[in-house]
């Protein structure tokens, strides 16, 4: 699309140098002049201006200089009638705007892609802007994208289908992180999470599905987590009844409101060698920040509750910590 755009700007400005050239060449030709000769004769004739010729003309030289006016002539009145269309249909600024929003995705780099702008698509990328997460938008649906764009100006979106390859890799497929796809198709899901997958094997999936049946095919296409949003909805206001505080301090933590609190995982990798292999309470005193561990994944994948703090953190295996925004930043400044 931005290609298009280009072109249909640039063409105007490309038939005028045509016109330049056709003009030199004809005079070098016809009238056997130098080259610097044709180029002022030329540029008499396109422009209009009125001064004197190099020399007096032939007969083939004046039919020719009429040629170049009129064609010049006309050339004038498309490029004017063009950019007139550009400036009242507004083209020009949503082409700049189009440039912009391509050279912003250009500089992301382990982000997160959210494909299908409906309100699962928008509350995902609420709560990615809440906790300063880059992410990108892809929705082929402009009035989707114009809805929303009015409250949030800053929103780097990318119009076009998730389910075409070259569309998710101008979303940088490559270099992303994680992708969510949000569309209400489960086919279509299914479609990206294995376009997806095919072009960046290691990037982390989440997938939404609409049927259960359509969850191990999803996990069988690539998906790392599949979300049933009903399914959650309904689980979500049962255990409200049942466990409401419990519930509440859960959605503070993750959702829009929990600014200042904040959940990290912390693989083994990134753990500095002078706590490897070390006591859950050695890496908890390490250099403190105050986060606290309230639970480990251990190597077969298995999450450990409140783990004893004698538990050896080996090869492979994630702290979960939790703590304020800043201690978990300062925390990860000390592992860095």
């Amino acid at each position: 699309m931005l290609k298009s755009w280009g072109y249909r700007l640039i063409f105007p400005f490309i038939l005028l140098q045509c016109i330049v050239v056709i003009g030199v060449v004809g005079y070098m030709i016809i009238e056997k002049y130098s080259f610097v000769e044709a180029l002022y004769m030329t540029t008499l004739a396109v422009t209009t201006v009125g001064f004197n010729e190099v020399r007096t003309l032939s007969v083939a030289g004046e039919l020719f200089t009429t040629f170049l006016l009129i064609l010049s002539w006309g050339a004038l009145i498309f490029i004017l009638s063009r950019l007139t269309q550009f400036i009242v249909s507004g083209e020009i600024n949503k082409f700049f705007k189009t440039r912009r929003l391509m050279i912003a995705i250009e500089k992301l780099n382990q982000h997160v892609i959210v494909c299908g702008f409906g309100r699962n698509g928008q509350q995902a990328a609420r709560t990615l802007k809440v906790h300063n997460v880059p992410f990108v938008v892809v929705e082929k649906r402009g009035e989707m994208i114009e809805q929303h764009i009015a409250d949030h100006p800053d929103l780097v979106y990318l119009l076009g289908d998730g389910t075409e390859d070259d569309v998710l890799k101008k979303a940088g497929i490559e270099r992303a992180k994680a992708l969510i796809t949000a569309l209400p198709t489960d086919a279509d899901n299914v479609f990206i999470v294995l376009s997806a997958r095919s072009v960046n094997p290691t990037i982390r999936i989440i997938s939404r599905a609409s049927s259960i049946a359509s969850q191990p095919k999803l996990i069988k296409a690539g998906a790392d987590s599949v979300i049933l949003p009903d399914k959650i909805g309904g689980t979500h206001m049962a255990t409200l009844v049942s466990k409401p505080d419990v519930i509440e301090f859960i959605d503070y933590l993750s959702g829009e409101e929990g600014e200042s609190i904040n959940m990290e995982s912390v693989p083994y990798n990134d753990l500095p060698d002078a706590i490897k292999d070390k006591s859950l309470k050695e890496v908890m005193t390490w250099k403190k920040t105050g986060v606290n561990c309230i639970g480990i994944k251990n190597t077969g994948g298995k999450f450990v509750i409140n783990p004893p703090e004698n538990t050896i953190i080996a090869q492979g295996m994630k702290v979960i910590v939790l703590g304020t925004r800043q201690q978990i930043e300062q925390m990860k400044g000390n592992l860095s």
